[in-house]
């Protein structure tokens, strides 16, 4: 549909437009793809989106999530050249997309940077009571999520959500076993507009077989935890884990099971948050073990190649030689 070079034609032309230099302004293709829109205008200020049919009722959406009050430009056709119409969002928002379109979004307010630990008043409600924000924020920390990343994340919904907005170009699996909590998932993915979340029922072979291969897996531990690791160690030898739990028997079994499945390097740390409330009396929260693996910087092990050396002498003359060289990268 879209082109790099159309693409950056339009950069080019609204940058001049709007007098700012082009790497302020985040691009998006959403034409034939699921890509989260939402969270992308929330965190930028700038945001050129290049979308077509397949997302007919956008702007409707984008209205209904809050962003009515937006400045938007948007022009029909692949190339530059036609008319640009501007408006508010709000005023657009019955306005249907049935042909190439671009659209830029403005908003000078918005703060560029990914927010950790998002109020629980956020989400919709689930089965269970989800984790603090200010606890939620440490988890976070622990998994290191990439732009890119994919991740397995066993009855985390609200996990789930901040992971999938921070690795916007990865995939997050929700593995929600129990169907009420399946339905809070549902309704929280579509609540934050994030398209790259696949929730699935359980963590049999076959489950796992049809989804990618995760980096990493955050599992609220429960006492199948040593073959929900055994499964996912399967698919990926070099699975990384954040464990979570607020029961102490499975605290002590996990340096048991690390152990057995030869994993090394073992952390465990406690959260302990205390907050007032409206009455200003302090209110604690749960104190969860939150358990994962340090990953430290291993030599290389020494290796004794055999190989040729040309060197050049300063009277251009070629001296060859072959030594059995012993080598230790540090």
């Amino acid at each position: 549909m879209y082109e790099n070079k159309d693409m950056l034609s339009w950069l080019g032309y609204f940058a001049d437009m709007m007098k700012v230099s082009p790497e302020k302004i985040k691009m998006l293709n959403i034409c034939g793809k699921q890509k989260n829109v939402v969270p992308t205008i929330d965190t930028h200020k700038r945001v050129l989106i290049f979308a077509d049919q397949s997302h007919e009722d956008l702007l409707y959406t984008l209205w209904e999530k809050g962003f009515g009050e937006y400045d938007m430009w948007y022009a029909e056709g692949v190339e530059p050249g036609g008319e640009i119409h501007h408006d508010k969002l709000e005023r657009v928002l019955n306005r249907k997309i049935t042909e190439p379109t671009v659209i830029f979004i403005m908003n000078e307010k918005t703060r560029e940077s990914v927010r950790y630990g998002i109020a629980n008043d956020f989400f919709s409600a689930g089965t269970v009571q989800y984790v603090g924000k200010e606890i939620r924020a440490v988890i976070m920390s622990l998994l290191d999520v990439d732009t890119h990343d994919t991740i397995l994340a066993l009855q985390a919904e609200s996990i789930v959500i901040e992971a999938a907005i921070v690795a916007s170009e990865g995939n997050i699996i929700a593995v929600e076993p129990d169907a009420g909590s399946r339905r809070s998932m549902e309704e929280n993915v579509d609540k934050f507009g994030v398209h790259n979340v696949q929730i699935i029922p359980d963590m049999s072979e076959k489950t796992l077989a049809a989804i990618p291969v995760p980096r990493l897996a955050f599992i609220v531990a429960n006492h199948y935890l040593e073959s929900d690791m055994e499964r996912l160690l399967k698919i990926n030898p070099d699975m990384q884990f954040v464990i979570y739990t607020l029961d102490l028997g499975i605290l002590a079994q996990t340096k048991l099971i690390f152990d057995k499945l030869g994993i090394k390097n073992m952390e465990a740390i406690q959260i302990s948050v205390s907050k007032t409330n409206k009455d200003n009396m302090f209110v604690t929260q749960p104190s969860p073990w939150l358990i994962s693996i340090i990953y430290m910087m291993r030599k290389p092990p020494l290796c004794n190649r055999r190989f040729s050396c040309v060197f050049k002498t300063n009277d251009s003359e070629d001296r060859s030689q072959t030594n059995d060289i012993t080598c230790e990268v540090k």
